[in-house]
């Protein structure tokens, strides 16, 4: 993972200690706020199709089995076959998971990301498109940047290059999409 030269923040005021005195809980909910760490996301990559398919039917039998369990929640056979599925899911899931690559992005701070997207400016009929950087110049940066994973830009380079359209699609657009992912709902409390 390439290393970036961190700005150093200017020092941000006290609030006024009679604001403080006025709402004590906010000194404990502004270091909550503080201490928040950026949002993540996970791509997950399974070229094993026989462990994948064989999941995604286990998952079926045992979501169709649960939900006629819960129209005759004393159905012992029915009973029995959902928990026989869910130990079969438990196993398949496993399965998946021995073999599964698992690449995990984080969201870089505002100000890294905007000057990255500033140093990858779209080019003109990309702009025309409405795109606001330059994904082709932009994406192995930004990947490795945001790899928790430590991909190198070369790295990044490489799968964009040589992986199907689709997958290199998925990939740049995860590390993209982590950079505007919200966790908070507005107007609820």
């Amino acid at each position: 993972m390439s290393s970036t030269a961190k700005k150093t923040a200017p020092a941000k005021p006290a609030p006024p200690a009679a604001a403080v005195a006025q709402d004590a809980h906010w000194a404990a909910k502004r270091e909550r706020l503080r201490a928040r760490q950026r949002p993540t996301a996970k791509m997950t990559i399974c070229d094993d199709h026989q462990v994948k398919d064989a999941l995604n039917a286990v998952l079926y039998t045992q979501t169709r089995l649960r939900e006629r369990l819960a129209a005759d929640p004393t159905n012992k056979d029915l009973t029995e076959a959902a928990e026989h599925a869910d130990a079969e899911a438990e196993a398949a899931q496993a399965a998946f998971d021995a073999v599964a690559d698992v690449l995990v992005f984080q969201a870089l701070e505002r100000t890294e990301f905007e000057d990255l997207k500033a140093a990858h400016p779209p080019t003109e009929t990309q702009a025309d498109d409405g795109a606001t950087a330059n994904a082709e110049t932009l994406g192995p940066v930004l990947i490795s940047r945001s790899s928790l994973d430590g991909i190198t830009e070369d790295d990044a380079r490489h799968f964009l290059n040589t992986w199907s359209a689709g997958e290199a699609a998925r990939l740049f657009q995860t590390a993209w999409d982590v950079q505007s992912e919200v966790r908070f709902d507005v107007g609820k409390g």
